[in-house]
């Protein structure tokens, strides 16, 4: 297998969290540097990984493959336009970026390139959403005529971080949340025809949109129904799907961002399992038949695999940059809608 080495740009939550420890743990991929201006807070996990300051280093270094880009958001699209010049791979954290211009720019410039670009959307991979998939394709669920995906938390008060300060482009849960909720539903069901969007802020202080209720609707009756919220004290619901042949409700979230944060490495024991069932309700000779779906083991190792294949020439971009702008789109409409009070058509 050729290694690909790989530099992380920024060692905030993401970075620290997400993708240090799953480019480590996936086969053909080397963690060969850290970009970061707090050496010390990278040594305290990485105690073999070099830190470099300076982000021009790391472009001229000849013996890096793929940069890693895990920074705030409005520095995606500068730092991805000078991978992309410097010949480097790059994958991205979600949004791509923080708004549709960008990303179409980019898109081009890596199609330019001939460089992989890829956007970690790496929730195709979690447990709850790989089991409604397969539900989906198998037809348990007859033709789909609703979907509500729920990202909900209870935080009643602000922090004091860039992702929720009013005024920093790509700040709030409709830039942070979206795009995971977003990516899902295109995968399942593709470019909706329109879409109708009520974004806001509900927590005192008035900081950067913390709710969004977003309806996406398709030509054959689908309706899509996205919610995130960071004032649902009974966050349990995560999906709610029916059709004309059954129904799948699932509570609780994919148990991999905790286990990463507990300090678990990816491949543990456990890694990945799904800790409660889904309730499948179908239609059986008229009569509704209810039971329990174990799910299926999500790892967002796969992600990064993936792009190690790309890279190599054995395998596809996982996540393409314009599956990418498509999101981008879809974020860029949600705020059109909620500015101007009306279906945006697509």
């Amino acid at each position: 297998m050729s290694v690909v080495r790989t530099a992380l740009i920024g060692f905030g939550y993401a970075g620290q969290t997400f993708h240090a420890p799953l480019i480590a743990a996936t086969p053909g991929l080397e963690l060969a540097a850290i970009v970061s201006g707090n050496p010390d807070k990278v040594r305290g996990s990485w105690l073999s990984v070099p830190v470099v300051a300076d982000v021009a280093a790391i472009l001229a270094d000849p013996s890096i493959d793929l940069l890693v880009i895990a920074t705030p958001n409005d520095t995606h699209a500068d730092l991805t336009r000078r991978a992309l010049a410097a010949g480097k791979n790059v994958a991205v954290d979600k949004p791509f970026t923080v708004n549709l211009d960008e990303a179409r720019e980019l898109a081009a410039l890596a199609r330019q390139s001939g460089r992989v670009l890829s956007v970690f959307h790496n929730r195709r991979w979690d447990a709850d959403f790989l089991t409604l998939s397969d539900l989906i394709k198998r037809g348990d669920l007859g033709r789909v005529t609703q979907f509500e995906s729920h990202f909900d938390r209870f935080r009643p008060v602000p922090r004091d971080r860039w992702r929720e300060r009013a005024g920093v482009p790509g700040a709030g849960l409709w830039h942070d949340l979206g795009p995971h909720i977003i990516d899902q539903a295109l995968c399942l069901f593709g470019r909706p025809a329109g879409i109708f969007a009520d974004i806001g802020t509900q927590r005192p202080g008035g900081g950067a949109p913390d709710y969004f209720h977003v309806l996406l609707s398709y030509a054959d009756g689908l309706r899509v129904i996205l919610h995130g919220s960071m004032l649902i004290p009974d966050s349990g619901l995560r999906f709610a799907v029916h059709g004309d042949g059954g129904s799948f409700i699932k509570r609780g979230l994919d148990s991999q961002e905790d286990m990463l944060k507990a300090g678990n490495r990816p491949g543990c024991d456990g890694w990945g399992a799904d800790p409660s069932p889904g309730l499948l309700t179908r239609i059986i000779d008229g009569t509704p038949q209810a039971e329990t779906v174990p799910g299926t083991a999500g790892d967002y190792r796969r992600y990064y695999g993936a792009v190690q294949a790309a890279i190599a020439g054995t395998g596809d971009n996982p996540v393409t940059a314009d599956e990418a702008v498509t999101v981008m789109e879809l974020i860029e409409a949600g705020y059109k809608s909620a500015i101007q009070g009306r279906v945006i058509t697509l």
